[in-house]
This record gives structure tokens, C-alpha cells and sequence, in this order.
């Protein structure tokens, strides 16, 4: 096995988990699926509440939640040392010459794999016998940038045989060249050639509506091929698209269940502790100390017997049949909007209450200032040509189309975890209440309900009307947005680094009403961020962000063409007046895919409708 380069964790999870293509310096790679990963470096993460909100969707057989595989850092980079880490193989298989334009597949062994060990980002395929190769250094292959895809998740080398002789019978064997006229890169100028038969054909007929591919069904990352026919068409795209894989996500803040100190040990060490079967190992444990130094507070500070309790305790608590299932962001909700009563620690979840922002009393309840927070997400799948809700959770996409990870249901999922801090506000119920009550909050919310119908139908998903936030959540996500494009020019962080968590729900749903924004960033770091977002959240200081956060949606830098842009019922986007200038947010910061916006919910705009929830005295 050879070691080809290194990625986060974190990449993992949002850009290049199993399944995606990973565009090293001289080649290109495809992350394997889960059969093949060792978990034996892997460390265990240990969430309650996301297992059972995964279960609920893949199975109860999932129990575990795995950080990608790393080693120790005092381990050698020998050859002798193990290969630890995320496998990969190359994809696409087939290869092209640079210089001679021959191309040929991996496994035709006219292209050899030169590995560095001491460089293993220099790892390359090479071709030893290009006719144009001067000198002593062979020209690295390249991997050819054409592939299909499906909606239903597979992908598969592009079918150059086949496309070059139009379906005929093919030479045996086809040697193929890819050449390319001019410098611009379009299809029309690429022509691949059979030097067999001499038949050519150029790569924009590929593209063409006319021309028809049929999916074989292929997942290369679980190393087969479905046996169901694929009745989805493939469509050709480019080595690199952004459409070639969406991941689909879950993820939940820890929220301590423990009130006392023992307990919450135990629930932090649950993952070392929850194997232990008697007494006799737990004290077996206290006596191996040393291989375990997380565990030494809980060892000196309680006997045997009280620790031992305590895991029963826990344990009969996690098995309980009449436990009810968990919904993520109900006890998030009501530990964030009643702080005082909460449960707390020190590592995870530290709370403080302060006052509303200033001149802003009217419309929120109170700031809650998160000092400590930790966050789990773990992916659950992925889709190709087209995401199930635009870089949406999994909580917004239902059972919607996705690809699995492994080739039977999985027993463990590949997740991340990061620690942080972040700002909490409530807005007032009572304000809500009343501005959704306006006549034309309710034609507004009309036309977002439209405009949802119609890309859940474009998109197959069904029912089309199934799922709709409501307005609530579109004034609740303009307000994120606009207050986190404010708080990255003072806080120190990143606009990709901070992220939004929206609680929305109407009275009339289950655990609601709910109607807050937590505004956080966290990093993978044990220790967490540095406090500077946390010190924007005092009451002056944010009525101030909140003010100018406000003042700058009242005309966008595209206006009046973003202030005039309505929902739209074609099923193209969901979002009325915002834009890039104005409301979007990265991928990485916003929870819907930079739908449900429009920053005339927040205030009147170039082309005000009178559906402003906050008045021209904020």
C-alpha cells in the first residue's frame, strides 16, 4: 500500500469523504468505502443522541460513531510501518500521455506507478515508453478528465471504445489517442481517435442532447456493480465537477444529561468506560492507569463502587425501551433557551445569560453566550448530479435518494468532531406571532410555499408540499445571515468559519414553538476557539452588529434587480431578495443551502412589500 498524501478529518466529512475523487498533484483518487477501512486506529466518538437519530434512518444494527483512522505521530515513516490511514485506488482508470496523447487504461500496463517514499504526494503513473520522451524522466500520465454519472449515485470511466466507434463493434484491440486543438479547453476542440480502424470522433457529440448513455450501475468505492439495473441516464462530466458528490450529514451539539460530577465524568468516558462488564475490570482498569490518562480524575476522586454504580446507572438509562426517539435539536433548544436551568460543564457546554442586545429588547428575550459547545457530525451518505436539498442536513432531507458507504448496512459511521463557541438569541413569540399575521407576511409565504413545491417536483421528491419551514424560518435565516456577514468583520474568524443552527418551529409542531439562531464556530482542536466571538455577544456590543446588520440589507450593491427578485415558482431556487452581495453564506456556514432567504422579512427594501418584522426605529 503506498501513502499518496494527507487530508483533515474534517475534509473527510464536508469535501472528500468516501465515495468523492480527491485530485492529487500528479493523479487522481477515489475514497473507498467503509469494508475497507481499519478501525483499529480509528478512535471512537461517543454522541447518544446522534446514534439514535442515525439509527432511526440506516438501522439499529449502527452503533458507532469512528474518527478516521490516524497514527500515532511518533510512529516512523518507514517502509517497515503499517499503512495507516483512509484507503484510496485510482479513478478514473483510464490515463493519458501528455506528450505522445496516447490513452489507455490502469490496468492495460502501459502506464507503471513510480512510487516516493519520501515524497508520497510525488507518487505518478508514468508512461516508459512515450515515443516523445526525452531524456531519462518518463512524462507522468495524467487521468483523463471525462466520466459518467447518475442521479442514483453511480460513476464509471467514460465508455471511449464504445463512443469513439458509435456503438459499432469495436477494434480488437483499439488503440486510442485524446488530442487537443487550441488552448481554450472546449469539447469541440478534442477529438479521440482509434489508430485501429482510424475513426475519430470529437468530445462536444458527448455533450450533445441527441447522444444517450446508458448507466452500467457502477460503484467503484464498494467495488462492485449494483445488480438492479440502473434506469437513471448517465450524463458525461468533467474530473472535478462540483456536481460529482454531494455528502449528506447529521449533526448534534453535546448536551449534558448528568447534574453531578461523577456522572458527568462517566458520560464524557462513556467510550471506554460502556465495555467494562464487573467490578473486577474496572479495578483491572484503576491498576493500568497510566494507558488511560483521561480516566485518572475519575479514578482518584471515587471509589470502586461508586463508579461502578454509576455505569449501571448509565447503562440502564441508554437501554431503556421506553426511551422516545430522539429529535436533535429539542434539547439543544431547551438548554439554550433556559440556560439557568440547564446542565453544564466545563469541556462541552458552558452557558451564560446576559440581557438582550441593546435597543433591541422589543424583539428578543435574551443573549445566551455560549463559552464551551461541541459539535459531532457524521456522514451518512452522498449523491452525485444532483444534492437531495443543495448542502442541506439530513434532517431537511428525509428518505430522499442517497448512496450508501458500505456494501452492507453499516454498523459504524465515519463522523468529526470540533469544539467551539457561539452566541444564542431568542426572538419574542409574541412579535413573531404578530408579524406572521400580517397580510403580507401571508402572501409572501404563499409564494415561498410555490416556489417549494415546485424544486421539491423538479427535483422527485415527494410529497412536493411535504416539509415547508414556513416564513418563520426564512425571517429567522435572513437574520443569521445578515448578522453573521456582520460579525466576521470584528470577530476574528473567517466567514467560512462561522456556521448557523436555526430553531423553527411553529406552535402548532411538535416541541415548538421554537424561534432562535445560535451563530457559532468551532474548530478540531481539543481546547476549542479563543473567545472572540463570545465577546461580540454583550448586549451593547450586538445591539450595535444588529443595527449595522440591518442597515446594510436595505439596498444590496445589485439592486434593484436583488431588491425585485421574487420567490420562484419554476423550481430553480427558493430565496426572494438576497444574493451574493447581500445574504449568501458559504456552504460550510449555512444549514439550508442558501435557500429560504430575503432581506425584505428583515427590513423595507428598494422594492419594500410592508413584510419588515423590524421597524424603522431598529
Amino acid at each position: 500500500m503506498n501513502e499518496l498524501g494527507e487530508l483533515r478529518p474534517s475534509q473527510l466529512i464536508y469535501t472528500f469523504g468516501v465515495g468523492s475523487l480527491v485530485d492529487l498533484p500528479s493523479m487522481s483518487v477515489m475514497i473507498m468505502g467503509l469494508d475497507d477501512w481499519d478501525t483499529k486506529w480509528c478512535r471512537e466518538i461517543e454522541e447518544d443522541r446522534l446514534v439514535a437519530a442515525i439509527q432511526r434512518r440506516v438501522g439499529g444494527q449502527m452503533g458507532t460513531l469512528y474518527l478516521p483512522p490516524v497514527g500515532p505521530e511518533e510512529m516512523d515513516r518507514s517502509p517497515a510501518a503499517p499503512a495507516i490511514g483512509v484507503p484510496a485506488a485510482p479513478f478514473p482508470r483510464w490515463m493519458r500521455c501528455p506528450l505522445c496523447d496516447v490513452m489507455a487504461p490502469v490496468e492495460s500496463g502501459v502506464f507503471r506507478l513510480l512510487q516516493d517514499r519520501c515524497s508520497p504526494d510525488k507518487t505518478r503513473y508514468a508512461h516508459e515508453n512515450c515515443a516523445k520522451s526525452q531524456g531519462n524522466l518518463p512524462p507522468s500520465a495524467l487521468p483523463v478528465r471525462f466520466l459518467l454519472a447518475c442521479r442514483e449515485g453511480h460513476v464509471t470511466d467514460f465508455p471511449w471504445v464504445d463512443f469513439v466507434h458509435d456503438g459499432n463493434v469495436p477494434c480488437q484491440p483499439a488503440p486510442l489517442t485524446l488530442r487537443e486543438y487550441g488552448a481554450s479547453g472546449d469539447a469541440s476542440d478534442i477529438i479521440v481517435q482509434c489508430h485501429s480502424c482510424g475513426k475519430k470522433r470529437r468530445m462536444a457529440d458527448a455533450f450533445d442532447s441527441d447522444t444517450k448513455f446508458s448507466c452500467p450501475g457502477h460503484h467503484p468505492h464498494l467495488r462492485r456493480t449494483d445488480t438492479d439495473e440502473c434506469q437513471e441516464p448517465a450524463k458525461p462530466i468533467l474530473l472535478g465537477a462540483s456536481n460529482s458528490w454531494f455528502a449528506t450529514s447529521l449533526s448534534a451539539l453535546s448536551i449534558p444529561r448528568a447534574t453531578d460530577r461523577l456522572a458527568r465524568i462517566i458520560e464524557e468516558q462513556w467510550a471506554e468506560l460502556k465495555d467494562t462488564e464487573d467490578l473486577d475490570e474496572l479495578r483491572l482498569l484503576r491498576k493500568k492507569r497510566d494507558r488511560f490518562p483521561n480516566l485518572i480524575p475519575l479514578f482518584s476522586e471515587f471509589t470502586d463502587e461508586q463508579i461502578w454504580a454509576a455505569i449501571q446507572a448509565r447503562r440502564a438509562s441508554a437501554s431503556d425501551p421506553n426511551t422516545p426517539a430522539e429529535d436533535l435539536k429539542l434539547p439543544e433548544w431547551q438548554a439554550l433557551s433556559l440556560p439557568a436551568s440547564a446542565p453544564q460543564d466545563e469541556k462541552n457546554f458552558k452557558l451564560r445569560e446576559l440581557a438582550p442586545p441593546g435597543k433591541f429588547e422589543a424583539y428578543f428575550e435574551n443573549t445566551v453566550l455560549v463559552d464551551r459547545i461541541r459539535e459531532v457530525r457524521a456522514l451518512m451518505g452522498f449523491t452525485r448530479i444532483e444534492s437531495n436539498a443543495d448542502f442541506a442536513e439530513a434532517t431537511q432531507t428525509g428518505d430522499a435518494r442517497l448512496t450508501p458507504l458500505c456494501r452492507k448496512p453499516p454498523t459504524w459511521l465515519p463522523a468529526s468532531e470540533v469544539r467551539g463557541e457561539g452566541i444564542f438569541l431568542r426572538v419574542r413569540e409574541g412579535m413573531l406571532a404578530a408579524w406572521q399575521e400580517k397580510p403580507k407576511v401571508a402572501r409572501l409565504e404563499r409564494e415561498f410555499q410555490e416556489a417549494h413545491k415546485a424544486w421539491r417536483k423538479l427535483r422527485n421528491l415527494e410529497p412536493a408540499g411535504g416539509d415547508f419551514p414556513g416564513i418563520r424560518l426564512v425571517l429567522l435565516h435572513s437574520l443569521a445571515h445578515a448578522l453573521m456577514r456582520q460579525i466576521v468583520l470584528d470577530c476574528g474568524y473567517s466567514a467560512a468559519s462561522v456556521r448557523e443552527r436555526l430553531y423553527s418551529r411553529g406552535p402548532d409542531e411538535a416541541g415548538g414553538p421554537m424561534a432562535g439562531i445560535l451563530l457559532y464556530t468551532a474548530a478540531p482542536d481539543s481546547e476549542g476557539t479563543l473567545g472572540g466571538l463570545v465577546e461580540l455577544g454583550r448586549p451593547k456590543t450586538m445591539g450595535r452588529h444588529l443595527a449595522q446588520a440591518l442597515e446594510s440589507m436595505r439596498l444590496c450593491a445589485s439592486d434593484p434587480l436583488c431588491a425585485e427578485h421574487q420567490p420562484d415558482a419554476s423550481g430553480r431556487t427558493i430565496h426572494g431578495a438576497c444574493c451574493h452581495a447581500c445574504l449568501f453564506a458559504p456552504e460550510t456556514s449555512c444549514e439550508r443551502g442558501n435557500r429560504y432567504l430575503d432581506r425584505s422579512v428583515l427590513v423595507e427594501t428598494f422594492s419594500a412589500r410592508g413584510a419588515a418584522f423590524f421597524g424603522e426605529e431598529s
